[in-house]
Formats: structure tokens, sequence, C-alpha cells
């Protein structure tokens, strides 16, 4: 039984929520229930682990980072979330906007919200509360729009595979924000953006340990096809599926073409769920990071502040989306550089209908390019306003 899309995140105030495990259910409940909705009664969860064994696909809206550095409230460098603590009304907008342009996950933007990039710019003290704050924002826009409630952890950037002393100060850091999370009752938790199997092995083993919820597990891939230290990804991603990860992938880093090049080679191997979280600029197999993009006009590194000039354009989005589907990845989405039109595309190509669909392009009705019966005072501009 193969499903497109269900209603998952079921709650009803009189009783405490209830977690559906068994697919068998799901295969009954289709029988008479349109589209999978299973909001009758409000008693099932069904979780990131229940749809995806149930073959539906899952929308994730990522780049927190790079959407509220670009609104002003996040500075580039650090790239530390003290917007959550300073402005927590944009980060509560910026997941109802992407919950409205399709995410099926509500991610707490707790990415780089860790021991080391606190005491990096001086808040260790209110590291706690970063965390608390986060977490309950991103817990209270799920509630109130069935979206999947996802924790979030990421590269310590402290981790030394061979050095024991940096290995347990990752350890610890992971262990508290895993255990926050769990506390404000995540669904599942995303552990991302590693360079080195090692530090993702040590993030899954943690989730497993102190977290016992699912969790996803992405990496990313610098210019070289395999991690930093030195695996095949496909070999990697095996390797972390078999410790007990529910989806593995890759996110940041590459964008969608030098992203799903690499894709597909690790599908040679790894038949598993899959997960694709690109950035959504033009990167190429001479620059296949958003980090190695050359400015022409300045000859410098475009990451991060002229990266605005590279951005995809929505057509490259679709195709992203359409091959990603066609490859048979089942959590899908976008990066640093996300933005809700995009996150759109990737929702209506995945055969939903968000919100935000009501608004999405017809340029039928426009006055000039449109195909209607307007005045042909005004369509004649298009020999003039383009080239033929």
């Amino acid at each position: 039984m193969k499903c497109t899309h269900l209603n998952y995140r079921v709650l009803n105030p009189m009783f405490e929520r209830h977690h559906c495990h068994s697919t068998d259910l799901l295969t009954k409940a289709s029988d008479s229930l349109d589209d999978f909705n299973f909001r009758i009664f409000g008693l099932f969860f069904i979780g990131l682990k229940e749809r995806i064994q149930a073959g539906d696909n899952i929308i994730v809206a990522e780049g927190y980072v790079f959407e509220l550095e670009r609104r002003g409230y996040l500075r580039a460098g650090c790239f530390v979330p003290e917007v959550v603590l300073e402005h927590p009304e944009q980060v509560k907008a910026v997941h109802e906007e992407y919950v409205h342009a399709g995410s099926d996950v509500v991610l707490a933007f707790t990415y780089y919200g860790h021991r080391e990039k606190l005491k990096l710019i001086g808040r260790e003290d209110e590291l706690k509360s970063l965390n608390i704050k986060a977490l309950r924002l991103a817990k209270d826009v799920a509630d109130r729009t069935n979206a999947l409630l996802a924790g979030n952890i990421c590269n310590s950037t402290i981790f030394k595979r061979d050095c024991p002393d940096a290995v347990e100060k990752a350890r610890a850091i992971f262990k508290e924000q895993i255990e926050w999370a769990i506390s404000e009752g995540v669904d599942y938790i995303v552990a991302e953006t590693f360079s080195e199997y090692a530090e993702a092995a040590l993030a899954l083993e943690c989730i497993k340990e102190y977290g016992k919820v699912p969790a996803v597990v992405t990496m990313i891939a610098h210019a070289e096809d395999k991690t930093v230290d030195g695996l095949a990804f496909g070999e990697a991603m095996n390797k972390l599926y078999a410790a007990g990860a529910d989806i593995v992938g890759l996110n940041c880093g590459r964008g969608p073409t030098t992203m799903l090049s690499l894709i597909r080679d690790i599908r040679k191997t790894y038949k598993g769920p899959m997960a694709a979280l690109p950035v959504p600029y033009r990167t190429t197999p001479d620059e296949p990071t958003f980090q190695s993009i050359i400015n022409l006009e300045t000859g410098k590194q475009a990451f991060p502040e002229d990266l605005t000039a590279f951005h995809c354009s929505r057509t490259q989005i679709r195709k992203f989306a359409e091959e990603s589907r066609e490859l048979g990845v089942q959590y899908v989405g976008l990066c640093c550089g996300n933005a809700s039109h995009f996150m759109r595309i990737v929702a209506e190509v995945y055969g939903r209908t968000p919100p935000a669909s009501k608004y999405s392009p017809d340029m039928s009705q426009h006055f000039i390019w449109g195909d209607k019966n307007f005045d042909s005072y005004h369509t004649e501009y298009r020999n003039t306003l383009a080239p033929k």
C-alpha cells in the first residue's frame, strides 16, 4: 500500500496523544477514509516512522538561519539563533509561513543554538532558555497546524574524531539539546550538517540513548563525493541506517544539481528512506557547493553576503523536486536560502495543495502577458518589453 499524503498529527484536548504503530491499521483506515484523514476521533498520532513505512513523503522546510539573517534578525558569521530570545515573533512567523507553503514539519530553531555557539557570543548562561523557547515556539505552531514537531541538533564545531576529550564535549552538547527536545514533546529529532561520518554516528548514538525517538540524520557533502573522514556517502548512509536512523541523506552545502548527482550515486548502494535538502543556489561541478561559488564581479567568494545573485530559479527548484521524486526521495525540502515560494513548488510537485497554492502564479490573468481577451492596446506591448 502506497499513499500520497495523510494527515498525521491528530490531537484531542480531552485525551493524551496516542501513537499509531501499525501499518495494518493505516491500510484498513485507508479503505474508509479519504486522503488518510485520521482526525475523526482525535485518538491517533501518526508519526514520522509510520508515514515513511506507509510509503508517504515528508515535505520539510529548513533554512531558518539564512531567512532570518536576510530579514535582519540574525548575524552572518556566528549564525547563532539569538532571534529566538530577542524577536520570538519573527521565528514563529517563519514557522507559520513555511507550513502555509506546504511543510509537514515545524523544525525547532535550535540549529547552532548549542553550548559552543552560545559561548562564542558570550551568552552561554542563556543556553537552556534559548532551546526551551525555540521548542515551545515550534510546538505552538505544530499543534495549531497539525504538523510534525522536530527537534534539531547539528555539527558541534568542536568535534575531532581522534580526540577523546573533543568527542565527549560533542556528546555533552548533543545530550543536553536532545533532553530538552524530549522534555518539550518532539515527535522526532533531526541531526544534520555533519561533514564526518564519525560525528553523525555519535549524534545518532545520542538520540538513541537520550531521546528514544525517531531520528533523521543528514550529512553535508563538500567538494569531494565522500565524507571528510573518507567514506563513500553510500557506505556512510548504509552504516547510519543500520545503526538505527529512520531516514538518512544529505542537507546543505550543495545546490540541487550537484546534490542530485550524489544522491543518484548513493542510490546505487543505499535503498532505504532517503533525505535530500539542498541549498537553493546554482552550484556546478566546478563550484559544487555554495561556499565555493565565486562572484565574478568581485573575484571573491560569494558566501554568504553575495549569494543572492546565485539563487536558483523556480524552474530549477521544480526540476529538483521532480527528479527527487523519481529517485524515491521521501524526505525532501530545502536548506539555507530557502523561501516559501520555493517550498510551495516542492510541495506541489509532491502532489500537495498547501494553503499557499491559492496564490500560485497564473499569468493568464496578466494584462499584457495573459491569454485572456485583454485590450490590444496593452497586449501589443509584448513586442517591446521582451525579445522575440
